[in-house]
């Protein structure tokens, strides 16, 4: 195996990893929650647990479907709909959320270590996908830690660790 495919193929493994560690952490942090703390948020400003699970599955959704044959921005996605309060039942903003990772993950489980350097499209701009899959690791991992957070805040003093607790 030359060198640029085998660094691909470890790039591809990489990025399913970082895309699996960060569903675990929301997993973790959705599981320890009350419904009512779905709709929540610490000030107006901010998105409730709803609203970032109704956009993080848009932009899964239109980002890895056909993803290395059709702009990553589908013309049907309704971005501005995703930060409208619905106030969907719990049990489906959790199917929406394991419907968008299950796209993710079908896409990149698809993809080869010649796929890395192929052109992709995002609103129209070109990327590699390389870059295209850096763009989304950003992405999720910045709203994943808002997840985190909010949900560390809402449950407060009876928040069970993710990672390595304290003084430990």
């Amino acid at each position: 195996m030359n060198q640029p495919i085998q660094l691909g193929d470890e790039f591809l493994k990489e990025s399913i990893s970082a895309f699996e560690s960060m569903k675990k952490l929301a997993d973790g942090t959705m599981s320890q929650l009350e419904d009512a703390h779905f709709y929540e948020t610490i000030d107006p400003e901010s998105n409730s647990l709803e609203l970032l699970i109704k956009h993080m599955h848009g932009n899964m959704i239109s980002r890895w479907t056909d993803f290395l044959t059709t702009d990553g921005e589908k013309p049907d996605r309704n971005r501005d709909g995703e930060f409208e309060v619905s106030r969907l039942p719990r049990v489906e903003l959790l199917r929406l959320w394991e419907e968008g990772w299950e796209r993710v993950f079908q896409a990149l489980r698809s993809l080869t270590p010649e796929d890395v350097l192929r052109t992709v499209y995002i609103r129209g701009e070109a990327h590699t996908v390389l870059k295209a899959i850096q763009r989304q690791v950003s992405h999720y991992g910045y709203h994943v830690g808002q997840i985190v957070f909010l949900g560390k805040h809402l449950k407060s003093d009876h928040w069970q660790t993710l990672s390595i607790p304290r003084k430990r």
